[in-house]
């Protein structure tokens, strides 16, 4: 009789441990902008070079959306590759995570140095007043990061998209300013041959991912993120196929693909030409690493191009399949 009780009482453990995996936690949402707010603009990674009138113009942009706008302190200072020091990055951040009256923080930037600070940050205060954390590429880690403390953030473009020509990324501020203020986010694809359509059904899961060599550089870090039951994002730039492919093959290994509900892919752009010829496409590169079962849809509008469309991870959203195009809703 205690053999059998201490058998049920295993298989009870076992069943609960599986039940809290597959089980997708909610986040929590901050909230959204409204006129009066404060945003801080900060530098957490690459060195702002000849880059003032850009981040005055996203200055002017926000403050003609009546929100004000609080400029980090270190975000023009000069370490070789990064804007200040990893000490003073830090600061900046901190002090807008901090502050209860800055309501999101947005990246004049990506490039490299995020990492170099996530583990300096005390995220205590935004935990309990919890902040948009808004960009992409290099602000991968901070998504991964913030996601894994229960809060959602957004993919979408920093101050430096602002150098581009205004009717180039129309599309891009229009999306970013209806993910701050919380105006619905809906988008139709055209879809790409490559995609894999298994179903026509709607798919949902929540929404996670980003640049596809910071994915790759949290693993086995605190801040690499589960994937299962949930719908990943990826995108990258500058890379050759073949790193590419190893990215796409270490994140296989590590399960990231295994038990998500679908793939979709943003722009990968400006693949660098390899020595050798490498005889496949990056489409088919994706197609092979993720199991078949799992749908994979392509020719997303994010990433490092100019239309970079804004995405709230963390939020489930809705995919509606088809073979001329799909759609992406955001649920409340």
């Amino acid at each position: 009789m205690k053999n059998k009780i201490t058998f049920i009482s295993l298989f009870l453990m076992i069943f609960s441990s599986i039940t809290a995996q597959e089980k997708v936690m909610e986040l929590m949402q901050p909230a959204y902008l409204k006129k009066g707010d404060s945003v801080a603009i900060v530098a957490p990674a690459g060195i702002l070079k000849n880059k003032q009138e850009v981040v005055d113009t996203a200055k002017k942009l926000l403050e003609s959306w009546g929100v004000e706008v609080v400029l980090g302190e270190n975000m023009f200072n000069d370490e070789n590759h990064f804007a200040g020091s990893d000490a003073e990055r830090c600061e900046d951040f901190q002090k807008a995570l901090d502050n209860k009256n800055i309501k999101a923080i947005w990246a004049a930037r990506g490039g490299y140095g995020s990492v170099r600070i996530l583990d300096k940050l005390d995220f205590t205060n935004f935990k309990i007043n919890p902040k948009w954390i808004i960009g992409y590429s290099d602000i991968t880690a901070f998504h991964n990061h913030v996601h894994n403390l229960g809060v959602e953030s957004i993919h979408g473009m920093m101050t430096t998209s602002l150098g581009s020509e205004a009717e180039e990324i129309a599309e891009t501020i229009a999306s970013f300013k209806k993910a701050l203020f919380g105006k619905e986010l809906k988008y139709t694809i055209r879809a790409s041959n490559y995609n894999r359509n298994l179903s026509t059904d709607i798919v949902e899961g929540q929404l996670v991912g980003g640049n596809l060599a910071i994915l790759t550089s949290m693993l086995g870090s605190v801040s690499q993120i589960n994937t299962n039951k949930k719908i990943l994002f990826i995108e990258e730039i500058g890379e050759y196929k073949y790193s590419i492919d190893r990215m796409l093959q270490s994140l296989k290994r590590a399960g990231y693909f295994k038990n998500v509900k679908a793939v979709i892919v943003g722009d990968i752009s400006n693949i660098k030409n390899n020595t050798t010829k490498w005889g496949s496409s990056i489409e088919q590169l994706i197609l092979e690493a993720v199991p078949e079962k799992i749908p994979v849809l392509f020719n997303f509008p994010a990433g490092h191009e100019n239309d970079n469309r804004a995405l709230i991870f963390g939020r489930k959203v809705q995919l509606a399949v088809g073979s001329e195009q799909y759609s992406v809703r955001f649920t409340d």
